[in-house]
């Protein structure tokens, strides 16, 4: 195995160029076997396979900086930078990261996991690399999807502004290769990367420019005119960057020898690298999208695995009924169509759908469009993508007061996706924006009640849910809800346990059928149920989120006891002030003390011992 001779980057620099091959398809064995065990992002892995080896052997890591965004094809990058004994504990807790990690590697140049981050961060390298007078290498690798991002743009617009001198990597693997054919254009693509081409250009420049500056100016003017026309569809010369591609991305040979001399030119240059999803693994080939991130498989006999009826497919089911019955119901999502559960709701409804890839702010802001033309928009949105909206949903939607419904997918404790994931802070940063009401369904039943409602009630409306399994709930039901009321699942006569969401599932395991402690479906988070807090507040009570404990539900009810003049004993169980890493959702909340374990362990502090743990 040519792979137990790599333990860092520079072992790749001894290895033949036939060794590196058989070692790329060492690698693909690798990523599948670990994958099918521990599940991760495969087929995006798989296919920049070639173009990592290509980089670490080209580049000096950890020197050189190679920042890879989101980091979903970065597995053979562990592989290769000493992490290959620990490979097989990717994504496990105490295991290494499903994504790059700073603390985890120094060859991790970035932390990532939100999308569109790397030429921002590349950026800020480069200008500390010339501030401080030193000599490395700044590479960024980018996806296709990555790439519509706004902050993505953006960057690119102040790195043609300031020519500093780095390289991206586009990692496209959606667009044609179709134009790198032909021996003209292979012949200017090997005139794009030489080095004297662009001193040439330099000396030329000067030369004319002293001679004759009108001369200089028309040959300048002429130049520009003829990029416009040659390359009217690359968007990259307007931003003043060098562009280089499309290439195979999986030719090693052709990207190790275009690395080289890309490495001697000054200034941003972008290279075009075309790939395929799953590349060496013909069923991700053939379903890219199912084969991204899926569960553990057979890897010799690879099937689809069902995950089991999830809040994902109860909005998406409940959405697509509803839109039936209300024809101004638009729903909108950033990219993820297939996680959010909307892939029925896309094909029965075209014409009120909208994907717009990876920008969370143009998702929100474009809701709020419609909503002051009298459309009522639904916004499916994972918790942590958006915080990326945070801007958007109070300017554009909470002053106005405007109907926008979002539909908050993955809250609380995400599991294998670790810290950049977990949606655990939206509750503290929706609840202080005025206008903006959240609601936690405990069921399927409960979400179709709330969604239906939400559109009714006007204003923006978060409804939050967890990533998790869920009963399916019958087609054609919408139950009525008494909207901002909570529920009493279970009377108690000591204490109660306010719980919403998963961890209701908890409160009444650990509640059992001792009388002394009732459960609440506190299932409305703003505004709170004032009148049943009032009520409640001759107990003991007890708060259980799956959410940071500072600012979240736990925080609000104190607020409302004080501002309602009301002392009861309270205590607050929620996740503490850290992030938490990747690991099985079971194991992190009994880490965090929220699941049955922990509420029983807060009851008894409080004198309200459960029987089975009495001594």
């Amino acid at each position: 195995m040519i792979l137990d001779k790599v333990n860092s980057p520079e072992d790749l620099k001894r290895l033949s160029l036939e060794e590196l091959l058989l070692l790329a398809e060492e690698i693909r064995s690798e990523i599948i076997r670990v994958t099918a065990q521990n599940g991760g992002h495969l087929a995006s892995s798989l296919g920049a396979v070639e173009l990592v080896l290509a980089l670490h052997r080209v580049f000096d890591s950890p020197r050189d900086r190679i920042l890879f965004d989101v980091g979903h094809q970065a597995y053979a990058h562990k592989l290769v930078t000493g992490r290959k004994d620990r490979f097989h504990t990717l994504r496990k807790e105490g295991g290494i990261s499903g994504f790059t990690k700073v603390s985890e590697s120094p060859h991790d140049a970035i932390t990532a996991g939100h999308a569109s981050t790397s030429l921002a961060n590349a950026l800020g390298m480069v200008l500390a690399r010339d501030l401080m007078g030193e000599d490395y290498h700044v590479v960024a690798v980018i996806g296709d999807g990555a790439l519509t991002g706004g902050m993505a743009l953006a960057a690119l617009n102040k790195i043609g502004e300031l020519q500093k001198r780095m390289l991206i990597v586009l990692n496209d693997n959606e667009m044609s290769i179709s134009e790198n054919v032909g021996a003209l254009n292979k012949y200017f693509k090997e005139l794009q990367i030489r080095k004297w081409v662009q001193d040439a250009e330099k000396l030329g420049k000067n030369i004319l420019e002293r001679i004759s500056p009108q001369l200089f100016g028309l040959v300048d003017r002429a130049k520009e005119a003829a990029k416009l026309l040659l390359h009217q569809e690359n968007p990259f010369y307007a931003w003043g960057i060098r562009y280089v591609g499309p290439v195979d991305g999986h030719d090693l040979k052709g990207l190790v020898h275009i690395l080289e001399h890309l490495k001697a030119l000054d200034g941003p240059t972008l290279l075009h690298v075309v790939t395929k999803k799953g590349k060496g693994y013909k069923v991700a080939e053939a379903d890219p999208i199912y084969w991204h991130g899926p569960p553990g498989f057979d890897p010799k006999k690879p099937e689809k695995v069902s995950k089991g009826y999830t809040w994902s497919q109860a909005f998406g089911d409940a959405v697509t009924e509803l839109a039936h019955l209300e024809p101004r119901l638009f729903v909108i999502t950033p990219a993820m169509r297939e996680g959010s559960g909307l892939v029925r709701y896309s094909l029965e409804h075209p014409e009120r759908y909208l994907d717009v890839g990876i920008c969370e702010d143009v998702a929100v802001t474009t809701a709020a469009g419609l909503a002051l033309r009298g459309m009522k928009p639904i916004v499916a949105i994972y918790s942590t993508f958006l915080q990326r909206a945070y801007d958007q949903v109070i300017h554009d939607v909470a002053i106005e007061n405007l109907p926008v419904v979002f539909a908050i997918d993955r809250a609380g404790i995400v599991g294998a996706d670790g810290a950049t994931h977990h949606g655990v802070f939206d509750i503290a940063y929706l609840r202080t924006v005025p206008n903006l009401q959240i609601a936690a369904p405990k069921d399927a039943l409960e979400l179709r009640a709330m969604l239906k409602k939400a559109l009714e009630v006007g204003g923006p409306v978060a409804i939050r849910y967890p990533r998790d399994n869920v009963e399916r709930a019958p087609e054609g039901v919408w139950p009525e809800i008494a909207w901002g009321k909570w529920e009493v699942l279970k009377e108690g006569t000591e204490a109660y346990i306010l719980a919403f969401g998963k961890t209701l599932r908890y409160a009444l395991e650990a509640a059992g059928d001792d009388p002394r402690v009732g459960v609440v479906n506190a299932r409305f988070l703003k505004p709170l149920d004032r009148e049943m807090l009032r009520e409640l507040s001759r107990y003991k009570l007890l708060t259980v989120e799956d959410h940071q404990r500072m600012g979240g539900f736990g925080s609000a009810v104190l607020e409302a006891l004080n501002e309602m003049g009301l002392k009861p004993e309270v205590q607050i169980l929620g996740l503490p002030d850290r992030f938490f890493e990747h690991g099985a959702i079971p194991s992190l909340h009994r880490q965090a003390g929220i699941d049955a374990e922990g509420i029983r362990k807060a009851l008894a502090a409080m004198g309200v011992a459960l029987v089975h743990e009495r001594a």
